[in-house]
């Protein structure tokens, strides 16, 4: 059940740390290991990675494939390792979003390394088994490292290409501490208030309108203050947040939540809950 979450650029050495770890897991703690590979989801599309990196539609299938594997794993008590480059910050968002739904706990591995490296190591693959000289810098642009501030990284473990695996580490993060209750993003119930159905949709739409003003105030950067939330912080302001991503982002949030509310509604639950989705969601669009 436990879930560990891989995430590195390409060539960064994520399968061969998945094996390492399932070896640890089996051999020294002695626990069943299930791996949900990338590599295997896109070698069974008949899709060629070089490819499926710039068709958009075709990597989020792939992506969605990968997503409904790791849950129907996530039910059975395995451990779960997902061997993937898990580079979109949206994306680890949900795949936390979806351990706390089913109580257990997540470890974020990062397999650290620099594209020069990582670069050298993917010229020893066999040549059907490299990244482009375009994909490869393509993949790099969009990786959006592991934060072990931000609540679905958290906790994080950096390993370096030579390091020895942290093994006790990983073990104690999965197994000695309590899995994250499920809050108002993550609980479901079958019903939700007329009242609530309109806090939230009133909420997310003042929301959006803060954002949008303040970035017509020019507040823009990084860890920027709403008039009117101080006590939340938008992590990145900048000019490519329109109303159009806004909305597009609101809407998502909308259904979700209507389909999985909160027992108890909470205003401020809102608020912190479209908050964090709009951290972790807000560059991926």
């Amino acid at each position: 059940m436990p879930l560990i979450i891989i995430t590195g650029f390409p060539s960064s050495g994520k399968s061969l740390w998945a094996s390492r770890i399932q070896k640890y897991l089996l051999s020294e703690r002695n626990k069943t290991v299930c791996v949900v590979s990338d590599n295997d989801a896109i070698a069974t599309s008949g899709i060629p990675k070089n490819e499926l990196y710039f068709d958009f539609q075709k990597e989020k299938q792939i992506r969605g494939i990968l997503k409904s594997e790791v849950l129907r794993l996530l039910t059975q008590g395995d451990v779960v390792i997902f061997d993937a480059s898990n580079y979109i910050k949206g994306y680890r968002y949900e795949m936390y979003c979806a351990s706390k739904s089913a109580k257990t706990t997540q470890v974020t591995v990062e397999c650290a390394i620099s594209t020069e490296k990582a670069w050298e190591f993917n010229l020893k693959r066999p040549e059907s088994e490299r990244y482009t000289d375009e994909a490869f810098k393509a993949l790099c642009m969009r990786h959006e490292p592991p934060d072990s501030r931000n609540r679905w990284d958290s906790p994080l473990v950096t390993i370096q290409h030579d390091d020895e695996l942290p093994g006790e580490t990983i073990y104690k993060g999965l197994f000695e501490r309590q899995a994250p209750p499920p809050n108002m993003s993550t609980q479901c119930t079958p019903l939700a208030s007329t009242n609530f159905l309109y806090e939230l949709d009133k909420t997310t739409q003042d929301i959006n309108s803060a954002v949008l003003s303040a970035k017509n105030l020019c507040l823009l950067g990084e860890n920027v203050k709403l008039p009117g939330y101080e006590k939340y912080e938008l992590s990145s302001l900048d000019s490519s947040v329109t109303p159009i991503k806004l909305a597009k982002l609101r809407r998502q949030f909308l259904s979700y939540t209507k389909l999985n509310p909160p027992s108890q509604p909470d205003l401020d639950k809102i608020e912190a809950s479209y908050f964090e989705f709009l951290n972790a969601n807000l560059k991926q669009t």
